[in-house]
């Protein structure tokens, strides 16, 4: 089985995420999550403070939330990803910034990795087998990304599937067979009340 452009993409996504991480180290990349995490806690929790002032601008109260909480979101993420980015440099230039690079380069593997599980999982999900190109289902990768989707999906609920194809294709969920809709029984059997 020759290799396929599908694991060149593999190769490079995951060569890719473990230098940035590397250059940027350990540390950093870990506390770049922690800020955009406290960013959205943030917004979540503080949008109503800018709120009131928000809704002099609009009348539409979906645009005064989004907007008070894109406001915080954005001026929280500023501000912690400032100091957080001065405690990475600080441990980067310290003695063990070899260590957080080292770590760095493992933790981007690990996500690059995770980003093409994610990627083919929506792939197995929104192409048919049969319907996939030979450079997909004869790639050397394949098979190692497909055993990880099957551990990522044991881990989900079992209804995520129909949700995103929802989500996505814009279909409509089917109800499932032991909750079929009241309506669908045959009005025979109801018993005629009306002279």
């Amino acid at each position: 089985m020759p290799i396929t452009i599908f694991d060149g993409i593999v190769i490079a996504v995951v060569l890719f995420s473990a230098l940035l991480a590397m250059v940027r180290g350990f540390s950093r990349e870990i506390l770049s999550i922690a800020s955009w995490g406290g960013s959205v806690a943030a917004a979540y929790y503080l949008y109503p403070v800018l709120l009131p002032y928000a809704r002099n601008y609009t009348d539409d109260d979906k645009i005064a939330i989004a907007g008070s909480a894109g406001v915080v979101f954005l001026v929280s993420l500023i501000v912690i990803s400032f100091i957080t980015s001065r405690i990475a440099d600080f441990i980067i230039d310290s003695r063990i910034g070899a260590l957080d690079r080292t770590l760095g380069f493992l933790f981007g593997a690990a996500r690059g990795i995770l980003l093409l599980v994610v990627a083919v999982a929506f792939w197995n999900w929104l192409v048919d087998v049969k319907t996939q190109p030979e450079w997909v289902t004869q790639a050397k990768s394949k098979p190692f990304l497909d055993g990880l989707v099957g551990k990522l999906e044991a881990v989900l609920p079992d209804d995520i599937e129909p949700q995103i194809r929802a989500r996505i294709l814009g279909k409509p969920q089917e109800p499932a067979a032991a909750q079929a809709p009241a309506e669908d029984v045959p009005a025979t059997n109801q018993p005629a009340t009306n002279n």
